[in-house]
This record gives C-alpha cells, structure tokens and sequence, in this order.
C-alpha cells in the first residue's frame, strides 16, 4: 500500500505554502513590475485582487486537494469520474509549473552568481557601476546557464527528499530568517536621504496611470505571488491533515504574502529615489539597488551575503513548490519513483529554460512578439496561464464540486460561518470569472 505524505504540522504547511507564494514574485518581481506600471495604483489594484480573487482562489485549491488527498491531475478525475475535459486544469497547472520554473531557475542562478561576487569581493569592486556588473553578469553565457544549473540541482535535491524531510524541515528554516533580515535593510532603506519621495511613489496612488494592461499586471502579479491558478496549493494542500482549518490557513498565507510584498516596496522604492535610479529599470532592479544600498551600512558587505542567502532560501522555496507539482503529477504517490522523477524532470526543465538565460546576451536580439525568450515566457505565465488556470477552477469548484462538501471542508458553522461561507461561493461563482474575462477583453481592446 501507498504511504501519503503529510505535512507534519499547520505551521509547516503555512511556512511552506507561504514560501511557494512569496519567493520571487514578491521579492523580486513586484519592485520592477510595480516600477513600471505606477507604483501606488498598482499596488492598490494589487492588493484588490489579492484579497478578494486571490484568496477566495487559494480556498478553492485548498479544497480540491484536501478533500481528494490527490495531486493536481488525480483530484480533478477523482471529483468528475468519467471526464476527460477537467482533468486538463491540473495538466495546464503543471506545464504552467514548468514553464515558470524554466525562467525563474534563471533568476535563481543570478542570486547564486552574486552570493559569490559577494563572497570573493568581486562585486564591491564594481561600486561605481552596479548596472553594468550586472548587465554583463547576465550576459556571459557560461556564467548564466552555470549557475540556472547549479540552482535546478539545489532544487531537485530538496524535492528528491520528499515533503516532510526536503520541503517542511527546509521553509520551517528559511522563512523566519528572510523577514528578520528585510527588516535590516527597510530600516537602512528609510534612513537614506530622499528616501521619502519612493514611500510616496509606493504608497501614494496615481490613478491617472492606470490602465487594462496595468490592471492585468496586477492581476497576474497577484496570482503570480499567491502561486494560485497553477494546481500547485490543490497539491500541497493534498498532504494536509483532515483537521487543520483551510480558510485560517488561507488567511495567513496571503497574509504573509502582502507582509513580504509591502516589506520588499519599503526596501526597494525608498533606495530607488534615494539613490537616483529609475524604478522602471527591470528585472536587475534588485540587484543593482541593493548592492548600493548595504555600501552605505556598517558591515554592509556582510549583510548582503545574508540576505543573499536568505533571498536564495526563499526563491528555492518557491521553485521546490513548482518542481514537486511535476514531479507529484508522474509519481503518482509512489515514492519510490521520487528521486529519479525529481532527476529527469528538473534537467529537463534546466534544458527548457537555456534560452531565457541566454536571453540577455547571444539570444537578446531573438524576439517573439516582440520579446525575448525570457520576457515571453514571464508574461506568458503571469498574464495568460495563471489567469486562465483561476477562471477554470472558478468555474470548476461552485458547478462540479458538490456544496456539502465544500462546506464539510471548510468546517463551516453558525450564522457566521455561513455568511463568510456565502461570500465566498458568491466571489467564486460570480465575481471571479466575470473579473478574468473583463480584464481580458479590455486588454484585447473589445471595449
């Protein structure tokens, strides 16, 4: 018999969970992204949609593989016996799995590379020009795709050892620590000289710079940082005990989503405008800000190799999440075809992903749509699988998934409870796929 794995604690699942969510999309993807389309509407728009798509979603995944105790594919055919048109929700969320690990495995690298500029001093000697030790970093060819790979084999290790002794005993360590240190550096960014005018471009609305397109943004930056619409919480949620509380853990998790997101604009806008740098500079904003702002630290240099580390716990944490959603799909429960599936899968995703690391050096003038390799798959990703992967299982769960089920999951009781209850199923049914679709048409220029 099949032994199913399990979380060993709500806290592990939490910090797990919270660590798919947070990852590079909070920490790393926001500043630019936000950067780039307002600063405070953006943020505002995302906190919207965080609240009331992305959460209700995250519920929604947690029920579906709760209630199955399957991975992504197996708890929609187990819900809908006989049908072979839902199960292809679970198979878009582990191709969305996969490609977004094939780009983010390559930010991954850039951390790993900067770690050892930190360490052997080579990135101090660049003080003067930050951005251009970065540009030429991520344009080396050897270096980039080195060290994509150096990070899909950390990855695979981790994920190699199962859920309990790779991913729980992993995240139970690293979370913590990544918010005691962004605490640091928020408090060194606020101190810089002019640091006022970046809460302000944070925190400040503009709504004369919204847009469909920033409103898509933020809508998928939003899914992007929960990791919802891709079937990756239906899976972890599968290895939760009967007893834990779905809408509590829900809660805590996006809670801890929008902490990290509004502790990594107080780090990164503030130093931006401090330091003269324009916050539409892209994907290297991080690091090309940071590095200048720990210069200006007593034992700066120290601490940005934590934070570095810390940074790579948090990104390896989300990447774990999307690797096991694969390999959870092929093993099929049978741990013993783990390590090798975790193997296969991860080089394979490694050799996918080649192109977006070269995407900034001998493949930048490469473009599709428009784009490099990297910047397609990013929006891809972010702008059409995650929100086409939240309007199936919005539809999904209210119209297949029987009510007294859902309401046994998510232990509903009293008349509190079913008035949140209430809501809930509303937004789902309702509002969220009527939201997607909108979006959507606006951007194609429907209306």
């Amino acid at each position: 018999m099949k032994e199913t794995q399990q979380w060993t604690s709500k806290i592990g699942f939490v910090l797990a969970a919270a660590g798919a969510a947070v990852g590079l999309g909070a920490i790393w993807k926001f500043p630019y992204v936000a950067g780039n389309s307002g600063g405070g509407a953006f943020f505002l728009v995302f906190l919207f949609m965080t609240i009331f798509i992305g959460m209700p979603l995250l519920v929604a995944e947690f029920v579906i593989g709760r209630s199955t105790q399957k991975e992504a594919v197996t708890a929609y055919k187990v819900l809908v016996p006989n049908n072979k048109l839902y199960p292809w929700i679970g198979r878009m969320g582990v191709v969305t799995c996969f490609s977004v690990l094939s780009f983010y495995s390559v930010v991954g690298g850039w951390i790993l590379l900067y770690l050892f500029y930190s360490v052997t001093g080579g990135l101090w000697e660049n003080a003067a020009d930050y951005a251009k030790l970065f540009g030429e970093t991520i344009a080396n060819p050897i270096s980039a795709i080195g060290a994509q790979f150096i990070f899909m084999l950390c990855t695979i290790f981790i994920v190699s050892k199962g859920v309990e002794k790779g991913i729980e005993k992993a995240s139970k360590y690293m979370m913590p620590l990544l918010f005691v240190l962004f605490l640091a550096i928020i408090v060194r960014s606020l101190t810089l000289d002019g640091a006022w005018k970046g809460v302000e471009f944070f925190l400040k609305p503009d709504f004369s710079k919204l847009t469909a397109k920033t409103i898509l943004y933020a809508m998928g930056q939003s899914f992007f940082s929960l990791t919802v619409g891709a079937s990756v919480m239906v899976t972890y949620s599968s290895y939760l005990k009967k007893e834990e509380h779905l809408a509590k853990s829900a809660t805590s998790i996006t809670s801890l989503t929008v902490f990290v997101t509004v502790l990594a604009g107080l780090a990164i806008f503030p130093a931006i405008f401090a330091l003269g740098v324009s916050p539409t500079e892209g994907p290297g904003l991080l690091f090309i800000v940071l590095p200048a702002v720990f210069g200006e630290i007593p034992f700066g240099h120290f601490f940005f190799i934590l934070f570095l580390i810390l940074f790579f716990f948090a990104t390896i944490t989300s990447a774990i999440s999307m690797l096991e959603i694969v390999v959870a799909s092929v093993a099929k429960e049978d741990e013993k075809k783990r390590p090798s599936a975790s193997l296969l899968i991860g080089l394979l995703i490694f050799v996918v992903g080649i192109p977006a690391a070269l995407s900034f050096g001998v493949m930048s003038d490469v473009k599709l749509f428009g784009k490099t390799f990297f910047d397609l798959v990013d929006f891809m990703v972010s702008n059409v699988l995650l929100p086409l992967g939240v309007l199936a299982i919005s539809l999904f769960v209210p119209n297949k998934m029987k009510k007294e089920l859902l309401m046994q999951e998510l232990e509903v009781t009293g008349t509190r409870g079913k008035t949140l209850f209430n809501i809930w199923f509303f937004l789902l049914r309702y509002i969220i796929p009527i939201t997607v679709i909108l979006v959507f048409l606006n951007v194609i220029g429907v209306f």
